[in-house]
């Protein structure tokens, strides 16, 4: 790059360049590392650049890390680059009060770090020594805010406790005079989903939005990359009923994410939530596609007056037809009115 001005990055080498760019004083290759990682982020590899961009000083890779990791905090937790990480990076992701994930997720993304770090450091691959890597870190971890299934089949198993500590807890979820424990016992906040509602109204009719496993479909588009966690559907315009949704999300007919679930519809117009096992990470200016196939044969609510754009906090969205509805969704009226996610 010195002689030739010419930048070639590639996954394998970025940082290494990064290192190199920022120890010879090269602000503009070391700018094009930054933009490199950050457009390869991904729940994959964010706790390692998390780890990376502290070590270098860069602040806004650090924040765009942290995006990821609390969006999608189960996936970063379970990635293999978990392991990789230092143990301040550890530390601070433990500490994370905006970290969307079960805690029984964090516990055990610790006891997978400690094992690769027992081996980091030679030590024989055992409790004892699991604990000792995890030190005060252990403490991090909200285990009395797991639900009591997950501590008992788990963490409480796991060894990792002593009897005392696994007494206490277990005495914390039933005892009405609860014993002081060195465990924070406070729930993490998590992330506030936001909700980008498209229609302007909703109304039945006596003679249609039926569903018979026909595809309702719409396209959307944000300008600031945002984490997918589920969608708003409408429900029964007949009294109350039940129905089974399978969701999708796609990107130039790739599937990036689906679920299969049930929600209850109590016979209201209000949106009822139905979410993907991950949030999906939706990149900015490309037009995604969101499908639902719903079973339920009771006549149902439907959107009106749709907007094909909506300001919806700090994020605007944008919505076009999707060649993939088959049961009259468009961006007019029809089924899918909320995009549930975080920003």
């Amino acid at each position: 790059y010195i002689y030739c001005d010419e930048i070639d990055l590639a996954a394998d080498t970025v940082l290494a360049t990064l290192y190199a760019a920022k120890k010879y004083i090269v602000p503009h290759l070391a700018r094009a590392c930054v933009n490199f990682l950050e457009t390869s982020l991904s729940a994959k590899n964010a706790c390692v650049l998390l780890s990376q961009s502290c070590l270098f000083e860069e602040p806004d890779l650090t924040q765009r890390c942290w995006e990821v990791i609390d969006a999608q905090a189960e996936l970063a937790l379970k990635s293999e680059g978990f392991c990789d990480i230092d143990f301040q990076t550890l530390e601070s992701i433990l500490r994370r009060e905006t970290l969307n994930a079960k805690e029984i997720v964090v516990f055990e993304a610790a006891l997978n770090w400690a094992e690769v770090e027992c081996q980091r450091q030679d030590l024989a691959l055992s409790i004892e020594n699991k604990r000792k890597v995890l030190g005060k870190a252990l403490y991090l971890i909200r285990i009395p805010t797991m639900a009591l299934d997950d501590f008992a089949n788990g963490a409480a198993q796991s060894g990792v406790l002593t009897l005392n500590e696994t007494n206490d807890i277990f005495l914390w979820y039933t005892a009405a005079k609860k014993p002081e424990l060195q465990f924070v016992s406070k729930a993490r906040k998590g992330l506030v989903p936001q909700r980008c509602h498209r229609f302007q109204s909703c109304a039945y009719r006596s003679n249609q939005w039926r569903y018979r496993g026909r595809c309702d479909s719409i396209q959307f588009a944000v300008d600031k990359r945002v984490f997918i966690a589920g969608f708003g559907l409408y429900g029964s315009s007949c009294g109350s009923a039940e129905y089974s949704a399978k969701i999708e999300l796609k990107r130039q007919g790739v599937v990036l994410g689906q679920n299969l679930s049930k929600y209850f519809s109590d016979g209201s117009s209000n949106t009822f939530p139905v979410w993907f096992e991950y949030p999906v990470q939706i990149e900015p200016d490309t037009f995604y596609t969101a499908s639902v196939i719903l079973d339920g044969n009771e006549l149902s609510y439907f959107g009106q007056e749709g907007m094909t754009e909506v300001q919806c906090g700090k994020v605007t969205v944008q919505f076009q037809c999707s060649s993939d509805s088959t049961n009259g969704t468009g961006v007019q009226g029809g089924q899918i009115p909320e995009l549930i996610f975080y920003a």
